[in-house]
């Protein structure tokens, strides 16, 4: 049961951090200054950062005895 609940927050965790993180890419501005190109991140890391938790704690319940 365990690894069950492990795998599936494992798998949740993985796909949050793929679709945030390629969202995250997605809202970036950039602009040039001087011949410089400048690159602004407008996104929001903190669904990112909640994905990465949820991923960490199902590998953690995966793999506990």
């Amino acid at each position: 049961m365990k690894q069950t609940v492990g795998s599936i927050l494992c798998v949740g965790g993985l796909i949050g951090v793929l679709f945030f993180g390629y969202q995250y890419l997605e809202d970036s501005e950039s602009f040039s200054i001087l011949g410089a190109d400048i690159a602004v991140s407008t996104g929001d890391y903190v669904p990112i950062l909640i994905s990465i938790i949820v991923l960490v704690v199902g590998l953690v319940i995966y793999r506990s005895k």
